[in-house]
């Protein structure tokens, strides 16, 4: 393979995050105040973001890889969390939508 060739990823484009997931990013948090994230990595699928407002109010988007979920939050401005902390989880505030799903999940078992 050539180099310059359009089949060949470099770390720079990997690193480059779709306008539209920085997008959306930056209108969740601006929708709730501001926001934190938490990036996890979920195999070929690539690697969740998982989004807390301040109000509480929990969304998600999805990057290629950890590296473009990091890049991505940082273009729209959003801190990366290392890890799920107790205050951040506190935080959290499912809509009763949410409880319902996960409530005919567990009674399907």
């Amino acid at each position: 393979m050539a180099d310059g060739s359009d089949t060949t990823l470099t770390a720079e484009q990997a690193a480059q995050a779709p306008q539209g997931l920085v997008a959306g990013i930056k209108a969740f948090a601006a929708g709730h105040g501001g926001a934190k994230a938490v990036i996890e990595y979920v195999g070929k699928r690539g690697a969740r973001i998982v989004l807390v407002g301040e109000d509480g109010v929990w969304g998600d988007q999805f990057a290629d890889d950890t590296v473009q979920a990091r890049h991505a939050c940082a273009k729209a401005g959003v801190t990366v969390e290392n890890a799920w902390e107790r205050e951040l989880m506190d935080q959290m505030r499912p809509s009763n939508d949410l409880w319902r799903s996960m409530a005919r999940r567990t009674m399907a078992r």
